[in-house]
């Protein structure tokens, strides 16, 4: 298959692609229709069921969100693509914020997030300055932001509030805005393709997440942390981990590297990211709500969109910083 991509050009590779992703999801979807119009009693284990066929279904879903946001960024261009993941941070911030209580001392710091950091991280991308990019939030936002909840003088639960804050913007924004950051890394000898390192990480994480839900479904192993997940388990968590990077490595050929190099990478990210999708689920124990947008309902602003994109949120940077030390760019 590597030999095979790499002798395409770069439309008949998206072509390629297009056919094999939406097929497969496609059938998954079709599968998983097929399966929730099955019987099954009112007792525990047809709840059971249900449960694992909604998961399942939801996971499916999120596939489709993340893949549709790349066809959108490879026919649309860089800065349509910077608008579309800006919006996403937009919406995901105001999910996580609606259920992180605020007080009228938040407000100015609230603006700042939305209407000031979250554009100005955006620009950093646009104009190129990665160095900026990588410690604008981190460092500069995160001495802002105290500083303007202070001058509203509410000191009352101030260290609480302002750690929300600060990890919903390290969430929402900056992990969310390292996706669109790799269309604009000058990689040596891949020019215009960089749409296909996008494709690369959206699938290896989704890959990872729905094999390890499976896995967890089907082995029934002891969960880790029962209070936060009952389907995570060490086991599933490596098989998942494990098929998403051999994913990786089949995808070599759309990318600037060797099989191995591939496997690495993938293996990278869905290491980062299935650890970020575990912390996440301790985050909604803590609001104790089952997921960020209950049963189709919006109860946080955006319709459980954080469900579809926390594992990317937190496997971009840390895919996007280990490719720019690899290549040194």
């Amino acid at each position: 298959m590597y030999h095979y991509l790499k002798s395409l050009t770069p439309t008949q590779q998206i072509g390629a692609l297009f056919v094999i992703v939406f097929g497969l999801l496609l059938i998954s979807s079709a599968v998983t229709f097929m399966l929730s119009l099955r019987e099954h009693s009112d007792d525990a284990k047809g709840e059971t069921w249900r449960n694992e066929i909604k998961s399942l279904d939801g996971i499916i879903k999120a596939s489709w969100f993340m893949v549709l946001i790349f066809w959108i960024s490879w026919v649309t261009g860089n800065w349509v693509a910077l608008t579309l993941f800006g919006l996403v941070s937009f919406f995901a911030l105001r999910e996580f914020m609606t259920l992180s209580p605020t007080r009228l001392g938040d407000h100015r710091s609230l603006v700042l997030a939305f209407f000031v950091i979250l554009p100005l991280q955006y620009w950093l991308i646009a104009s190129e300055h990665f160095d900026m990019f990588a410690v604008f939030i981190p460092v500069y936002a995160f001495l802002a932001l105290p500083l303007a909840s202070a001058l509203a003088n509410d000191p009352e639960r101030f260290l609480e509030r302002n750690a929300k804050l600060q990890w919903g913007i390290m969430v929402c924004i900056y992990g969310m805005s390292h996706v669109p950051a790799l269309l604009l890394l000058k990689f040596p000898g891949y020019d215009n393709k960089n749409a296909f390192m996008v494709f690369f990480l959206v699938m290896v994480v989704q890959i990872c997440m729905v094999t390890q839900h499976l896995a967890s479904r089907k082995l029934q192993r002891k969960p880790v942390a029962p209070a936060i997940s009952q389907s995570f388990n060490w086991v599933s968590w490596g098989i998942g981990i494990f098929v998403a990077s051999l994913c990786g490595a089949l995808l070599a050929g759309i990318t600037p590297w060797v099989p191995g190099t591939a496997f690495a990478f993938a293996f990278i990210a869905c290491l980062a990211g299935s650890m970020g999708h575990f912390v996440m689920k301790a985050l909604k124990r803590d609001r104790n709500i089952p997921s960020w947008g209950a049963q189709g309902q919006s109860v946080t602003g955006a319709v459980g969109l954080l469900d579809r994109v926390d594992a990317l949120c937190f496997a971009a940077p840390v895919f996007f910083h280990s490719m720019r030390w690899h290549f040194n760019i």
